[in-house]
């Protein structure tokens, strides 16, 4: 018997550690491709193994360097600034919801619950940033529109603190003297970091990947984070290559990269989430597991 379950904990292995490499396959194809010549690709496609390698794609976007740098700047300002503030107004209104004897506990839940259903649409919202909060080109306006939180998160938040934090030790603290701060700082989110970890890093992926709101509430250059800067150069690639600019010019933006520079750009914009996503896996995994059922 012990034979047989050390046979079957081998084929498990074998079969997850397959499936991790063809989710990982993708990539690595990504990766490849942007160190590909361009012809190479337009001639025989995508390869893991290229007839030609080439780094004209990040050579173009060395050029521009000082504007990456910038970008990148910003956006690690943004996202640090934001989850953390996120994070914080997310836990202030979840740990309320999950105590039973809060008053307007019910009217409260309803209104997070809503606002998944339901939202004013996107003129209403640019006005609103626009004219009466006057957000246009400052960097509030990447931080404020994903800041006033998120109802799934609240919701899912609340559901940890009400199955995983034990009333019997939010009672005990209270009978220490602990006030309600004082309870949620010392007790309850020291036993939160499964659930911390996995909303922060739900937006911490959301305001590292946002470019919509760059598009619509800035024009100023200086305070375009990544994304935008990445999607405006692909943008500039597409419109020299389609443009007719005389034969010289035309030669010369046919040379440009416009197809492993793409892959070039996906690079940069998703390698720093890469990077960081094995740090949080752990408290990923365990916080976004609230509320299975056991069998």
């Amino acid at each position: 018997m012990k034979v047989e379950h050390a046979g079957w904990q081998w084929t498990a292995h074998v079969v997850l550690i397959a499936l991790s490499a063809a989710a990982l396959l993708p990539f690595a194809l990504l990766l490849v491709s942007s160190f590909t010549d361009e012809q190479a690709i337009l001639q025989h496609g995508y390869s893991f193994f290229p007839d030609k390698f080439s780094t004209q794609a990040y050579d173009y976007l060395l050029n521009q360097s000082s504007e990456i740098v910038r970008a990148y700047g910003v956006t690690v300002l943004v996202t640090v600034v934001g989850t953390s503030v996120s994070l914080a107004i997310t836990t202030l209104l979840a740990y309320p919801l999950s105590r039973r004897d809060i008053p307007l506990r019910t009217p409260l839940a309803f209104y997070v619950f809503f606002t998944l259903l339901f939202n004013g649409g996107l003129v209403p919202t640019y006005l609103m940033y626009t004219q009466l909060f006057d957000l246009k080109n400052t960097l509030l306006a990447l931080i404020i529109p994903g800041l006033l939180m998120n109802g799934f998160h609240v919701l899912l938040m609340r559901t940890f603190f009400m199955t995983s934090i034990p009333l019997p030790v939010i009672e005990s603290a209270r009978i220490d003297g602990a006030g309600e701060f004082r309870t949620l700082y010392s007790v309850v989110l020291p036993l939160s970091l499964p659930i911390l970890a996995t909303i922060g890093l739900f937006q911490t992926i959301a305001y590292w990947n946002d470019w919509f709101n760059g598009l619509i509430y800035l024009t100023e250059p200086k305070l375009f984070s990544i994304q935008n800067i990445l999607n405006r150069i692909m943008t500039d690639i597409q419109f020299l290559s389609n443009s007719n600019l005389g034969s010289a010019a035309s030669q010369g933006m046919a040379a440009l990269p416009s197809t492993t520079v793409r892959m070039a750009i996906a690079v940069v914009g998703v390698l720093p989430v890469l990077v960081a996503y094995p740090f949080f896996q752990k408290y990923f995994i365990k916080g976004i597991t609230i509320g299975a059922v056991k069998g």
